[in-house]
């Protein structure tokens, strides 16, 4: 098994308190993990594994060993147990580690029973510091997901449409979403078609036949499965009228590729919106970088009325990055240039331009990294002290 980033942080977090939820997107490994970590593994939307649990639930919760619960917001009536056993023993940490793929449920049930009394991880799908800077190419066409490509031939995009297709089918009708799946497939390809750009819920409303309202709910549930992101416009007082629009991303680039019609190389680089990819793929490093670290940190896009604009922005809290995306071995000058400007703006205290560079490039007090060299930046900010989280 790949050993994956967030493991130190996710043991840890079991030392210092009785639950630990771990989310993240269908299929991206939470199981596997947490497999790895007890032999005490139940599945509640199998009905055999929930009666198991049920008969067996005074002996388990009496012992030592970690309780390995997955799709916890499918069974809400366990977390009544779950409080009553952990105030029982409120002392001891470790007993119970929750999977869930779907955010809303997961967090109304959590908010309402064990409040104070877990840590909540994000585990994404592989990223590239747990593959390798030699992953790369693979990794950006295929997507992080274990079985969607990055890790073995042949499955790109067929697993990816099926992924999808039964997302549509069955998970997310299940989840709360209200449509139906043949137009839950129609609003998937609409996202493909703008991702990178600007958030308009009415035109995609119109398009589906749909009010604007209705399509930003449908949004926030997709959130919610981690499938989209919305990255939301950083406010800043300069003297430039900002975009007040977020923009959108497909969070995994197999997924954006297989709704393109995109299965290899040449042809993803021969595609217009082959920019806009790279864009929402670093975008997706970073924050992946960020969660497995536990690096607390705000991401925002920047874009003013008048088309200045930085790709990413981080905010910190201590200190401010901007950060422009470009897909280029070869930024030039005037590429750092206008992103200082930028930054300049909102007094951003580290800019980079994050490429594909082989030969880093400094400017002003603005450099270009690649990938690889940005994700260390990012890990040296951990709060453990480790510029990896992988052990």
């Amino acid at each position: 098994m790949k050993t994956r980033a967030v493991i130190g942080r996710l043991k840890r977090a079991l030392k210092a308190y009785p639950v630990v939820t771990l989310i993240g997107p269908r299929q991206c490994g939470k199981t596997t993990l947490a497999r790895s970590m007890s032999g005490q593994y139940f599945d509640l939307e199998d009905d055999s594994d929930g009666l198991k649990l049920d008969l067996a639930w005074d002996r388990l919760t009496d012992a030592d060993e970690l309780i390995v619960l997955d799709e916890a917001q499918s069974k809400p009536e366990v977390f009544r147990r779950l409080r009553t056993s952990i105030d029982r023993q409120r002392a001891k940490n470790g007993r119970f580690l929750l999977l869930g793929s779907v955010s809303p449920a997961l967090m109304r049930e959590v908010s309402e029973s064990l409040a104070g009394r877990l840590a909540l991880i994000e585990l994404t799908p592989f990223f590239l510091d747990e593959l390798g800077a030699s992953s790369l190419d693979k990794l950006w066409l295929n997507g992080g997901f274990p079985d969607g490509g990055v890790l073995r031939k042949g499955a790109m995009p067929d697993w990816q449409a099926n992924y999808l297709a039964l997302l549509a089918q069955r998970d997310l009708p299940a989840w709360g979403l209200p449509s139906k799946p043949q137009v839950t497939q129609r609003l998937f390809r609409m996202l493909a078609a703008v991702h990178g750009t600007l958030w308009n819920a009415s035109a995609i409303g119109q398009s589906l036949g749909l009010n604007y309202q209705t399509v930003n709910n449908y949004m926030d549930l997709l959130e919610g499965a981690f499938l989209i992101r919305r990255l939301h416009p950083y406010h800043a007082n300069i003297k430039k009228r900002l975009v007040k629009s977020p923009k959108v991303y497909w969070r995994d680039s197999g997924l954006l590729h297989a709704l393109m019609g995109v299965s290899d190389m040449d042809s993803l680089l021969s595609q217009p919106w082959a920019g806009a990819s790279w864009e929402g793929f670093v975008i997706q490093q970073a924050a992946a970088r960020l969660e497995a670290s536990g690096i607390p940190c705000s991401l925002y896009s920047l874009r003013t009325s008048d088309r200045y604009e930085v790709d990413l922005t981080l905010d910190f809290g201590s200190e401010r990055w901007a950060c422009e995306i470009k897909l280029t071995t070869h930024p030039g000058p005037d590429d750092l240039a206008r992103l200082n400007k930028v930054a300049d703006w909102i007094q951003a205290d580290r800019r980079v331009l994050i490429s594909r560079t082989t030969e880093p490039l400094e400017y002003d007090g603005c450099h270009s990294i690649d990938v690889a060299d940005f994700l260390c930046l990012l890990a040296d900010k951990s709060p453990s002290g480790k510029k990896r989280d992988a052990s």
